[in-house]
């Protein structure tokens, strides 16, 4: 038996060779495995006078097949069950195809391969040479296939020979009409409605510095060719590359089309299973869901695309440099203050390069008492640049070929950058590790936009301004980024309209001109070059013009340097922080990520970006405890040892105690915040809030009482409000006396409010506490006295902290019956019943509460004749 089958997804390309195949082995049966689309039968109606006998694979006996004519393909995962008979003994294999040859291919006895622009430009050829008759729907239907798979010859990958094969058919009777007419048939509801999908899910990535478009579409019931939303696509969005994924029941249909050199799409697909010619492709993948296969596209994407970058978009800009009278001490200062280990050396007159100067040299010099002595003695003139145009190999070979620390990036004569082996060495990362977020990989910063995550995410109005002020600071010549917890918190799809801007520029003068055509207020900064926008209605936005902190030592203040964008996200705290958004006109969306922001977010890692970050800064601690908790994401172990490390060296001690405080107060308002604490525990970090602070068994379990008191009082919906950060703040400190708490606040800078209701905890509430405990069978009037003067913040901690249940009873059935309760009368009500103004009026009203809280009177009317009956018997006692 002869069989002629191809690859398992159908479209034009194929068919026409199947036909044209049994032009050539008459006796052959045409087989396919699996159904032919529905799309594709109505789309060949009109070729009326064709025959399609199509026998089913699985009602083909393998064991009879001694012949097997493979059109189209020559890959054993894409042609079914027949991949089980390739490798028997004595079966003839004919092969005629025109994709590129793999290591993997089907060999076979006969094998005609061409890389034409379709298989079906080879069997025509083969039908004209061997003067095979053929019908007008015949040529009609091969001149389907080529100009499918040629784009009406006007892919890349067309040849002389599809051209010469199109003549022929021509020639024929092929009739270019219906071609057109079946090409650019009117797309059905159910393709319009996957389309749409696939259209809302387009995403533009730069992978290895080449655009691809790629989009995926859950299609459970779809029925159509893939193939034609393929090309709908590529007519409607104009795209160069594009890759869909179209996920149908248990496996994902992928299709790609080309028009770039850069990105052969047959060999991205045959390294997902699939197969193709440079310019259309397809694959499918079973077992995956579309957002997978995404996954497993990008990866194949990324080992198939050599990267094409330049200096200009992986260099540091503005750089650090020095002039060439700087003595050698202060360079070294500044190496160590930026953390760098080397510099560019410009001349003192005109600023253009004159040499580098590295740690190494610094060091040596000094070692040798010339601290003192210029950097123009002893920097390398003989060094290398490049432009900012230069190639990655260029800049390869200087970095690496010649062992240069530092290339400086020059462009008419002056410094715009610099180029260090870590920058190099970042690029090459980012292709290999893995990032669901990113598809360039962690640290990729180019080319990713989130515009229409954006526009889902956040309501219109915040978008608009977030254009406005792009636009903005493209006309003072500047650009603009959202960074910061909005950047983080919106790819993590959290809510979060707390809005940072960074400007690389002047960040003042953005906010006084954004505000002049938004009628809004700045208060401004000058010291740190911050403002905030204040709106109308009382909405604020934060802008900072990118800047470098340093520390004089540690646990200090930073001290603040104009910088780039990429050095100003470097001075934060986490990974998980650095990212930006670019808010540019032509740039809106575009997402920025140097430091493997999104690598993090997906591995759920919190991260700093330094060793000395938290000897710097020794509160990054409690934010890494109090994010790890919020996101339920773990901390590095790195990240954890060098938090463990600054806890030894008692890296706090040179922190005011304001600052730990507001990072305290921070975590008590998170929803875990009982979580945090025991974290801050377990680090042994509580003792740099106070000694006495160590969250033991019965600390703990006064935390998840107070806890347990809010989630309570929550349930009740009073309109009385809480803060239920102050009540946890109480239980926190419960091992401290009334002493230690007024030394606490004083040290800790505490004041106002909160340092009224700490030491109210400790002085008032527990009074209360003893007195409810001492009392039996009280009236509510007596509980009321009691507890009416404690604030209702100490009152649910004293619940936390007493252990016995009837006096947590007590204290909850004031909260919930007896709080708030008020006389009908009032002052004035008084006063016209004739009680003198004096006080008299207040120890009146306080006997009428009393009643009424014992239910000895409920009604005005009732209240009003106490009053009388009160001022009758003169001045009441009570």
């Amino acid at each position: 038996m002869e069989v002629i089958t191809a690859h398992i997804n159908a479209d034009f390309d194929m068919i026409a060779s199947m036909v044209a195949a049994k032009k050539l082995y008459p006796e052959a049966e045409t087989v396919l495995d699996g159904s032919l689309e529905k799309s594709i039968e109505d789309s060949l109606k009109p070729l009326s006078t064709l025959e399609f006998k199509w026998k089913r694979a699985k009602d083909v006996d393998l064991d009879k097949i001694d012949r097997l004519i493979l059109v189209d393909i020559r890959h054993r995962s894409r042609i079914g069950r027949f991949s089980k008979v390739v490798d028997r003994p004595g079966i003839e294999i004919h092969i005629y195809d025109h994709h590129p040859s793999t290591p993997e291919d089907i060999r076979g006895s006969l094998e005609v391969t061409h890389p034409y622009g379709s298989t079906t430009t080879i069997l025509a050829l083969k039908i004209k040479e061997e003067r095979i008759a053929i019908t007008e729907d015949e040529a009609t239907l091969f001149m389907l296939g080529i100009y499918e798979d040629t784009g009406s010859l006007s892919y890349a990958s067309t040849k002389v020979e599809d051209y010469e094969a199109s003549a022929f058919l021509l020639s024929k009777g092929a009739d270019l009409g219906r071609v057109a007419s079946i090409l650019k048939r009117e797309i059905t509801p159910e393709e319009l409605h996957v389309l749409d999908g696939l259209i809302q899910s387009s995403t533009n990535y730069a992978i290895c510095g080449v655009d691809v478009v790629i989009a995926e579409t859950p299609a459970e019931g779809y029925t159509g060719q893939v193939s034609v939303l393929a090309h709908r696509m590529m007519e409607i969005e104009n795209v160069d590359c594009l890759f869909i994924l179209v996920g149908v029941r248990d496996r994902v249909h992928m299709v790609a089309r080309s028009r770039t050199r850069d990105v052969n799409v047959g060999e991205v697909a045959q390294r997902i299973g699939g197969g193709g010619h440079p310019t259309a492709a397809s694959a499918t993948l079973k077992g995956v869901t579309p957002i997978q296969a995404r996954e497993i596209l990008i990866n194949a994407l990324k080992e198939h695309i050599t990267p094409k970058k330049h200096a200009g978009e992986i260099m540091s800009a503005p750089p650090k440099t020095v002039s060439a009278e700087t003595t050698i001490e202060a360079a070294r200062e500044i190496l160590t203050r930026y953390n760098i280990n080397a510099l560019p050396v410009v001349s003192s007159d005109d600023k253009t390069l004159a040499g580098v100067i590295t740690r190494q040299v610094i060091e040596k010099a000094i070692y040798h008492s010339l601290g003192k002595a210029p950097v123009e003695d002893y920097m390398t003139i003989d060094g290398e640049h490049v432009t900012p145009r230069a190639s990655i190999d260029k800049i390869r070979e200087s970095l690496i070929g010649h062992g240069y620390r530092l290339l400086p990036v020059v462009e008419e004569g002056k410094v715009v950058g610099v180029i260090t082996r870590t920058d190099l060495l970042r690029l090459y990362h980012e292709e290999l590790v893995e990032n669901p977020f990113s598809p360039s990989g962690a640290g990729r910063h180019r080319r990713k936009n989130i515009a229409k995550l954006m526009k889902v995410r956040l309501p219109d109005w915040l978008v608009d301004l977030l254009k406005e002020a792009g636009n903005v600071a493209e006309r003072l010549g500047w650009r603009i980024y959202a960074v910061g917890g909005f950047v983080r918190d919106l790819m993590l799809r959290r809510e979060n309209l707390d809005i940072d801007l960074v400007i690389e520029g002047d960040g003042i003068a953005f906010a006084k001109e954004f505000a002049s055509r938004r009628e809004c207020r700045v208060r401004t900064h000058e010291r740190f070059g911050t403002a905030v926008i204040i709106f109308p209605d009382g909405f604020k936005v934060d802008v900072a013009t990118a800047r470098l902190e340093y520390y004089e030592r540690a646990g200090a203040l930073p001290t603040v340097e104009l910088s780039s964008l990429k050095l100003d996200l470097f001075r934060r705290d986490f990974t998980i922080n650095t990212m930006a958004i670019e808010l540019t006109s032509g740039r809106f969306g575009k997402l920025l990520d140097f430091f493997g922001g999104q690598r993090d977010i997906k591995e759920r890692s919190i991260r700093v970006l330094h060793n000395l970050s938290f000897i710097e800064d020794p509160t990054r601690v409690f934010r890494a405890v109090r994010l790890s908790e919020r996101f339920g994401f773990k901390i590095a172990a790195h990240t954890l040892k060098l938090i463990k490390n600054a806890a030894k060296i008692e890296a706090f001690r040179n922190i005011k105690g304001r600052r730990i405080v507001d990072e305290l107060i921070l975590i008590l308002k998170e929803g875990r915040a009982v979580d945090s604490l025991k974290r801050l525990g377990e680090l042994g970090l509580l003792k740099f809030i106070h000694p006495k602070i160590t969250l033991d068994r019965e600390g703990f379990f006064i935390l998840e009482r107070a806890r347990d008191a809010l989630s309570w009082y929550e349930l009740l919906y009073k309109e009385r409000p809480v803060e239920p950060w102050i009540v946890l703040f109480l239980a926190l400190l419960d091992p401290l006396d009334i002493d230690e708490l007024e030394r606490f606040t004083g040290d800790m800078n505490i004041s106002g409010r909160l340092r009224s209701l700490l030491l109210e905890g400790k002085g008032e509430g527990p009074k209360a506490l003893i007195r409810i405990a001492e009392r039996t069978d009280m009236r509510n009037s007596e509980i009321n006295e009691i507890l009416r003067p404690v604030s209702l913040e100490v009152l649910l901690y004293l619940m936390a902290k007493t252990g016995k249940e009837k006096t947590r009873k007590t204290i909850s059935y004031f909260i919930t019956n007896l709080n708030g309760i008020k006389t009908i009368l009032n002052g004035r009500d008084l006063i016209k019943l004739g009680v003198p103004e004096s006080p008299l009026c207040g120890r009146i009203l306080d006997i009428l509460l009393k009643k009424r809280l014992d239910g000895e009177i409920k009604t005005r009317d009732e209240e009003e004749k106490a009053a009388e009956n009160l001022l009758k018997e003169g001045a009441p006692v009570g």
